[in-house]
């Protein structure tokens, strides 16, 4: 697998979700801002975690209008895998790649620590590695998480199957209080109708190597590779 790994000023986790694709076999590019085509051959683009331009105007909104957004949107309508974390969330999501929007943490606090996460299905590209209904530890870290969406888009998403992870605590309970940011329905991450975009505000690249704490974010990248 090919995966071009996109920088933009003000990106910072672009250098964890290089190795974590490394690790799991992937060939990996890096990709500027400014640039206006993919590389040849790209399987899988990836919109990492950070503040780019400073989050100026609301997050995401400027680098959702970079150069390279015209190319990621082309390859997603292709059918080619696009991956976006946190900043890369709210990046795809401007960038209408994803519906909804994400916005200030109920509690208007930054929040970073492990999260538990439910993986809602087990069948697409990004989660053949996981079971559904799995509990899952990744890690967290933003102060604009807060997924929100009109009502007809909210019962879109959950009735085509269509949210790929939720907040939860230790033993799978989607509750008020296992959400760390007041996203609607506990939804930590969503699936564009055809499975090949995925948005998620946690980090899976942080917890890929025991070492590091954990290993439940390294199935994600196996899953890309698998597929």
């Amino acid at each position: 697998m090919k995966a071009a790994v996109i920088t933009f000023p003000g990106s910072n986790r672009d250098g964890d979700v290089s190795r974590a694709l490394r690790l799991a076999g992937a060939e990996v590019v890096p990709v500027w801002h400014a640039d206006t085509d993919l590389p040849a051959g790209t399987d899988l683009v990836v919109v990492p975690g950070g503040f780019s331009y400073g989050d100026y105007l609301r997050t995401g909104a400027i680098a959702a209008r970079a150069n390279i957004m015209d190319a990621t949107r082309a390859h997603a309508a292709r059918g080619g895998l696009v991956l976006g974390i946190c900043n890369g969330f709210q990046i795809i999501c401007e960038a209408g790649l994803l519906p909804g929007i994400l916005v200030r943490n109920a509690d208007l606090k930054f929040v970073c620590r492990r999260q538990h996460l439910t993986v809602e299905r087990a069948d697409t590209a990004f989660t053949r590695r996981y079971r559904k209904g799995q509990v899952i530890d990744v890690c967290i870290a933003h102060g604009e998480g807060n997924y929100i969406a009109d009502a007809e888009t909210l019962a879109r998403l959950e009735g085509e199957g269509l949210v790929a992870f939720r907040y939860c605590d230790a033993q799978g309970r989607v509750a008020p209080e296992t959400n760390p940011n007041g996203s609607l329905n506990g939804i930590a991450g969503i699936y564009s109708p055809g499975l090949n975009v995925l948005g998620l505000m946690p980090h899976p690249e942080n917890l890929i190597d025991s070492l590091t704490g954990g290993t439940d974010g390294r199935a994600l990248f196996d899953s890309l590779m698998a597929a």
